[in-house]
């Protein structure tokens, strides 16, 4: 059957009828790139310019493969390989393997944990779940960014990323994990050694590589933009000397650095191939004008490399209503109008699986699942087990029922589960790794609950307390049931409804904590965080955030920083409460409302008080520190006493002491760098 391309829009076209070659599909949300891609690959073979089964399409998902398999069935196309470069990588090793390593069987290793806990045991580390699962992310980050052990400790050295432990300690768990998997009887594969086994099959066996590249001439890698170091190099290994490649990415939608993907290859694209055709899909089909104006102010507010190529998306759904921005006294009366509004697009007609409600973090889902609950609303949570269902809530629970049995304990049951639970992660701090921090942020969150059960006067026992927490986790939907969908934002990727709630949008929630100490590089993924949740709205959206955590609680949120410019300040927000308590301008003295101004210490217009010069200095020196150290900037000084040293040009180790946020042990440890620092400027 002949392709019909006037189905496509101008844009899509032209990289539909593109010649075989590089090419180079930039596709902002909603505009296409699957329905684009497919038809790619549909009229070359139309034409006769690549037979079926010498295309192979490159996805991250299964269900990404599979749609796209499907569309091509549909089209009368058959026979295309769409598989995620992993499931690709494994067919492939699969076949080459006795070519490559003879008779020495190999195994995929499903579960790493096992083996990295060892490691670790044997490092000297702390051999705790969220130490061991930080421990394995890391060598994950490492291998997908083409790191060795032996080379770990140089290369994180050189990078913002701060690791779980020790840098040399880290390596040594490395080291003593890949030395595990091998043995005389057999080797043990991860995921990652697929890709690497692979690529280095075609770049090591001349006769693996010809067969494999006469098996396969033309590539199609889908979200280019989220490729890892390794899956580029195994992308290189399959095209050899050839150029037959499409890729389709949006760089504005960038979320995955922290697994060690890149958007540098996509960016870099049109420089890889000097003769390649680029195209930008910027018509979006999906979202209304009101919801696409309002993406394409959030990403126009970003910074960096990564900003210059952004995409401005035309909405072309026509109108609809405007996005909504509410702020709230507290987080549970955020959840119950969520749940309100959710009613209303209920009875309107919304079926329930077009609704979604948002977050930064899986921990933030548990006002929300209690609100749809006591509404009688039916929810489902994805990319995640529900609140009472997981492992530490669980493990949470257990202590709790221990402790209802023994007599020498407070009668507060708040009390009670706080000391419970600092065993358990919920630490007074809020710890630096990845899987410590969702711990303590859970735990923390039941904590809450425990508190709201009883301020209300629902209990006021540790076993009436349990009661209740029973009710609740039975009142809890099963996730299979079709309802509401609660997501977090990662999770959410590749997904769209017609209405969308983004919910919990505060600072040090999103952006996260980490990402504010970490810096602007941090941070702008954060912002294309968000802007990924605003596309995924056709119709509805709606932004909420709440300035305490508890009912009757202190309002020391601050809205998240990337709301600023899209809503003025609300009157919740302007309390004499809380104007009194906002920091004020160190220039002219006025109250900053701003996480950007707060951070600054003035107003944007208002002349800084400090040498910037000096200030960058500082922080250059900050950075050197840190890295050698191994720990977080913000250990050694935080901004604000970055600003304060750089304010007041201390001469002396005496009158570096005399300034807010610096005492005798940093005067001990860092007084001499920085005087020193100072001396350049005199």
């Amino acid at each position: 059957m002949a392709i019909d391309l006037s189905v496509l829009d101008e844009d899509q076209r032209v990289a539909a009828e593109a010649p075989r070659g590089p090419v180079c599909i930039l596709a902002g949300a909603g505009t296409g790139k699957t329905r684009t891609i497919t038809y790619r690959i549909a009229n070359m073979i139309d034409r006769g310019q690549i037979a079926p089964n010498k295309v192979l399409a490159v996805t991250f998902t299964q269900r990404a493969a599979g749609e796209m398999r499907d569309r091509l069935r549909t089209m009368g196309i058959g026979g295309v390989q769409a598989r995620t470069f992993h499931a690709a990588a494994m067919r492939q090793l699969q076949y080459f393997w006795p070519q490559i390593a003879g008779d020495l069987p190999w195994r995929l290793l499903d579960n790493k944990f096992p083996l990295v806990g060892r490691a670790a045991r044997a490092a000297g580390l702390d051999t705790g779940k969220e130490m061991v699962r930080d421990l394995l992310s890391e060598i994950e980050w490492a291998k997908s960014s083409v790191i060795g052990p032996d080379d770990y400790v140089e290369r994180i050295g050189e990078s913002p990323r701060t690791p779980p432990a020790d840098a040399a300690k880290v390596a040594q768990v490395y080291r003593l994990y890949e030395e595990a998997k091998t043995s005389p009887e057999g080797m043990l594969l991860d995921f990652d050694d697929l890709l690497l086994h692979v690529a280095g099959a075609l770049e090591n066996a001349p006769a693996v590589a010809e067969e494999f590249r006469a098996q396969y001439q033309s590539f199609v890698v889908d979200e280019y933009q989220d490729v890892t170091p390794l899956q580029q190099r195994v992308l290189e290994g399959w095209l050899g000397e050839r150029d037959d490649l499409t890729v389709v990415g949006d760089a504005n939608q960038t979320i995955y650095s922290f697994t060690g993907a890149t958007p540098d290859y996509l960016l870099n694209f049109s420089r890889t191939y000097d003769h390649a055709t680029v195209v930008k899909l910027q018509r979006d089909y999906r979202s209304t004008v009101e919801v696409t104006d309002l993406a394409n102010r959030v990403i126009g507010e970003a910074k960096g490399r990564v900003a210059g190529t952004r995409l401005e998306l035309i909405g072309m759904r026509g109108h609809g209503p405007e996005p909504t921005f509410n702020a709230y006294d507290d987080e549970p009366s955020e959840a119950r109008a969520v749940a309100a509004a959710i009613r209303k697009l209920l009875d309107s007609g919304v079926p329930a699986r077009e609704i979604a409600v948002l977050y930064r973090i899986n921990a933030q889902s548990a006002a929300f699942e209690a609100a749809l609950s006591d509404a009688g609303i039916i929810y489902q949570v994805r990319g995640g087990e529900g609140f009472f269902q997981r492992a530490e809530i669980r493990e949470a629970i257990a202590v709790l029922v221990r402790a209802s049995n023994r007599s020498d304990l407070p009668e507060d049951p708040v009390a009670v589960a706080r000391a419970a639970f600092a065993p358990l992660g919920l630490t007074q701090a809020e710890p630096e790794g990845a899987q410590a921090r969702e711990r303590w942020q859970t735990l923390g969150a039941l904590v809450d609950l425990i508190e709201e059960i009883v301020r209300t006067q629902e209990a006021a026992t540790l076993p009436e307390v349990l009661r209740s927490l029973r009710r609740r986790a039975e009142a809890k939907q099963p996730p299979a049931v079709d309802g509401v969908t609660l997501a977090s934002l990662h999770a959410a990727k590749g997904l769209e409804w017609d209405a969308v709630f983004l919910v919990g949008l505060v600072e040090n929630t999103l952006p996260i904590s980490h990402a504010v100490k970490a810096g602007e590089e941090q941070i702008e993924e954060e912002r294309r965080l968000f802007y990924v949740g605003v596309t995924r709205a056709r119709e509805h959206l709606h932004l909420s955030w709440s300035l305490a955590r508890q009912e009757g609680g202190r309002k020391s949120r601050s809205r998240s920083r990337f709301l600023d410019g899209l809503v003025p300040q609300l009157d919740v927000e302007q309390s004499p409460q809380r104007l009194k308590r906002n920091k004020r301008c160190r220039v002219c003295g006025n109250p900053l409302f701003s996480p950007a101004e707060k951070s600054l210490g003035r107003h944007e217009d208002c002349e800084p008080s400090y040498d910037e010069a000096v200030l960058a200095a500082l922080k250059r020196w900050r950075l050197d520190v840190s890295r050698a150290a191994g720990q977080p900037a913000f250990m050694v000084f935080s901004d604000a006493t970055l600003i304060a040293i750089a304010e007041e040009m201390p001469a002396s180790e005496a009158e570096l002491l005399g300034i807010s946020g610096v005492g005798p042990v940093k005067v001990d440890n860092y007084g001499e760098g920085v005087l020193a620092t100072l001396a350049e400027f005199r």
